[in-house]
């Protein structure tokens, strides 16, 4: 079962995301605001790996999953 819009969701769902997603949906699973992840990865000091094409940011899943099981 997917988590509700807005809900912070479980591992085990975002080991089901795909490869990238964006930078809010990281950080819903995160537990932060998606300024506050924009900030960090913009400072250089996002606790997940990320993409930039030009402007735009995307979070590499897997990475996402390793922090979120180190938590």
């Amino acid at each position: 079962m997917a988590a509700k819009k807005g809900t912070q969701p479980t591992l085990a769902e975002v080991r089901k995301w795909p490869a990238t997603v964006s930078v809010p949906r990281a950080a819903l699973a995160l537990g932060c605001s998606r300024s506050q992840l924009y900030e960090l990865i913009k400072r250089g000091e996002a606790p997940v790996k990320t993409l930039s094409f030009g402007s735009r940011h995307v979070v590499i899943t897997a990475h996402l999953v390793a922090v979120l099981e180190a938590a």
